[in-house]
């Protein structure tokens, strides 16, 4: 029996066959791109690559699916191996830092690019790719108890004044939240062509379009 039952069941074997070839990037392994990663590759998705040059923290681990034995180890490396290991999934990963240099060489093939980075100047080099390219991107973000799932079309990328700080407030249940709420956008982006933005905050629970 296919580890993927109940998800063919409630999508049908159809949807399945297109979530098993569409070609997505991450950009970004931490605490939104990891776990939309796994979320992803469990649902079907057979078509996956990620990039992030970052190495695994202790403080990482609440958030984003790694263990104490993986620290110090390249997060997209990482999670690639936990997924091959877990259902099978073959993740393309590249341990790269996302420059204007390279960003086109990074991102060529993609259906769809996914921004879950930490930092605004990254979030920038996507948005103005995707942008000239015309490009599908998605981005994800969080801010405390805030977070965003935005069309690139849609999106203003945010200050960079709280980029790089390693103690902000973070709760996992938004970065939930968030996850699901990506990773179903981009289902319904591939089988409906619809867009979908929205917005969260955890306090009143609250999901809404934006």
């Amino acid at each position: 029996m296919s580890y993927l039952l109940h998800e063919q069941l409630y999508r049908s074997n159809a949807i399945m066959e297109k979530l098993k070839t569409y070609s997505i990037t991450i950009c970004g392994s931490g605490a939104l791109g990891a776990n939309i990663t796994e979320n992803l590759a469990r649902a079907g998705y057979g078509n996956l690559k990620v990039i992030d040059f970052d190495r695994i923290e202790e403080h990482n681990l609440s958030t984003q699916p790694y263990y104490k034995s993986d620290i110090g180890g390249f997060k997209a490396k990482v999670l690639a191996n936990s997924l091959y290991r877990a259902i099978g999934a073959k993740i393309r990963t590249e341990t790269k830092e996302l420059t204007a240099d390279n960003v086109g060489t990074l991102l060529q093939g993609a259906d769809l690019v996914v921004d879950a980075f930490d930092n605004s100047r990254s979030r920038q080099i996507i948005t103005d790719y995707c942008t000239t390219q015309n490009q599908a991107c998605l981005h994800s973000g969080l801010a405390a108890d805030y977070a965003e799932v935005i069309w690139n079309q849609d999106y203003r990328v945010p200050s960079d004044v709280n980029d790089d700080i390693c103690d902000y407030p973070l709760a996992r249940n938004l970065v939930i939240l968030t996850v699901a709420t990506t990773c179903e956008i981009i289902t319904q982006f591939i089988v409906t062509n619809q867009q979908e933005n929205r917005t969260i905050t955890l306090k009143d629970l609250s999901i809404q379009s934006f």
